[in-house]
């Protein structure tokens, strides 16, 4: 099997990216490592990487995909100092400029697609917590079945009745 295309940095989501760093760099952990939001004051790398995979993670599992304008205002200033601390002037800059562009016809078709696989990403969840119910229900059933043909198998083998056994029978010999 060979790749058709060399891995490219560019096209790495920001999961994907964040788990390589903290891996593969001498990247400084956060104080509450890279699962919580670090506190304000804590201005690392590290902690610039937890602040966006932490935002990241909350905006992706938003259940209506709707956020305050206010949640929104406060995570977009939060991550664009981060985004400056980590990428410098001109990357601040662009944050600058992303938030006052207008969507146009590309853009919203980007944006329909990103909703259109959440809401699927959505109903795969609730498909797969589905069967794991149906696979739990089964796997009891089974063990059930299991016992069941066990103690069948039992009385086949025994060699007395059941509806003999335990009786007190008097056998006559003639």
């Amino acid at each position: 099997m060979y790749l058709q295309d060399a891995p490219n940095s560019q096209t790495f989501d920001i999961t994907l990216i964040i788990t390589l760093l903290r891996n593969l760099t001498t990247i400084t952990h956060p104080h509450g490592g890279f699962d919580t939001l670090p506190t304000a004051s804590e201005t690392t790398p590290g902690a610039d990487l937890a602040r966006i995979k932490y935002y990241r993670n909350y905006l992706a599992h938003l259940d209506d995909g709707k956020v305050e304008s206010t949640v929104f205002n406060t995570a977009w200033d939060i991550l664009s100092e981060a985004i400056g601390r980590l990428g410098g002037q001109h990357m601040k800059g662009e944050c600058d400029l992303l938030r006052t562009k207008i969507l146009d016809q590309t853009n919203r078709e980007i944006m329909m697609d990103i909703k259109r696989s959440n809401d699927e990403i959505k109903e795969l969840k609730e498909s797969f917590a589905s069967l794991k119910r149906s696979h739990d229900e089964l796997q009891v059933d089974h063990a059930e079945m299991t016992k069941e043909v066990k103690r069948l198998k039992t009385l086949q083998d025994d060699t007395v009745p059941w509806n003999i056994r335990g009786k007190n029978l008097v056998i006559l010999i003639c």
